[in-house]
Parts: C-alpha cells; structure tokens; sequence
C-alpha cells in the first residue's frame, strides 16, 4: 500500500479513534436510580464524593441526590431536549444546561468562582454534586429556608433565589408537583440510607486505606 494510502486511510480512522475513545471514558447512569443504596454501591466514589459536599455545604446527601435525579436521572451528559420548527425539524435547545445537575453555563461560573473550584466540570458527579450543595447552602442563606426542605430548596434550584423570593412559582401548579415528587424521593432515598449508610461508611474507610 503506498504512502499516500495509508496516510488517507489513518485520516479517516483518526475521528473513529477518538469516538471510541469517548465513549469509553462516558459514564453510564446507576442501573437502579430509584435505590440509593444500589446507587452508591454500584459506583464506588460516589458516596464519598456526596459525603464530602454533605460536610462542606451541610445540605442532606438525599436531597442533593433526589435533585440530581430529577434534573438528569444521573445521566453525565444530559441536555435539554431540543425545540422544533414547524414541528418537525430540530431546532435549538431552549438553555444551555448540562450535565448531572443542569446548571446553566453562567451560574456554573458562579459556582466556581464562589466555590473556588475553577476546574469544576458539569459532567463530572463530584463536581456536581458539589455544585447541588453549594447552590442549596447558598438558598438556605438568601431564601431562610431549612437545609433539610427539599420541597422549597427544589423550588429555589429551578427558579432561582431571586426568582424564589419573588414567588414566581406561585402560579406554576406543574412545578410544585414536580417539587413535591422530589421532596418525596428524599424521604425515600433518606429511608433507604439508613440502612445502608453505615456499610457505606466502612467500605469507604477501607477504600480509602489504599
């Protein structure tokens, strides 16, 4: 085969090289989203990961975890569903939000800056979960609402503080079910950790031995 051949040939493997490559790197969502035991079982540093921004943030490991999986269903890459045009065509997506958590690419910034944690990535759990805590303090302290109110701190993630303290949601009948539905797998998530947090605590103590 010539040069010039192979040279061709190596161009047009080069962009399936790197796809692979991507796809091997993607991390695929927990297998049960609904269990948050099977959860953190199944994905080794995620409960450390939680726990950390737990005990820097003080926002309950459920409710960062119930807001997740509404916003995303852990899905790394997550965005927003594309519009239509004419009701057919693909048009742009509504916001620019992405990853676990959703967050818009400006109050990402804000996050890192705030947070000091310039290399946060959006499709990175520990840095979205981070992002969940510090965006539920930060509610807590500008809207007086309880770290442990779900209900109220999912109704501020959507709506924003300033939007929140203005009751924009007052009218939103679908968004206060959809907060409600979030409270609910809080709760559930917080009964389901109890029973397994202190197995957790032990085999990310060992883990973290080596």
């Amino acid at each position: 085969m010539s040069e010039k051949n192979n040279k061709r040939r190596f161009t047009t493997l080069l962009p399936l090289l790197f796809a692979a490559l991507g796809a091997g790197c993607a991390v695929s969502p927990p297998k049960n989203p609904d269990d948050i035991c099977s959860i953190f079982r199944e994905k080794d540093d995620w409960y450390g990961e939680a726990k950390d921004a737990e005990e820097k943030w003080g926002s309950p490991i459920p409710t960062m975890m119930a807001i997740l999986h509404q916003e995303s269903r852990f899905v790394q890459d997550a965005r927003p569903p594309r519009t239509k045009i004419l009701w057919i065509f693909p048009g742009p997506r509504p916001s620019d939000a992405y990853g676990y958590s959703q967050a818009l690419g400006s109050t990402w910034r804000g996050y890192q800056r705030d947070a000091s944690n310039y290399g946060a990535d959006r499709d990175d759990f520990g840095d979205a979960i981070d992002f969940v805590g510090w965006y539920n303090h930060t509610s807590a302290r500008q809207c007086s609402i309880e770290s442990n109110d779900t209900y109220h701190l999912y109704l501020a993630y959507h709506e924003g503080q300033g939007g929140f303290n203005r009751r924009t949601f007052r009218n939103k009948a679908w968004l206060k079910k959809v907060s409600h539905k979030v409270s609910a797998r809080a709760q559930s998530y917080r009964r389901q950790l109890n029973g397994c947090e202190s197995t957790l605590k032990r085999r990310n103590k060992f883990l973290g031995i080596f």
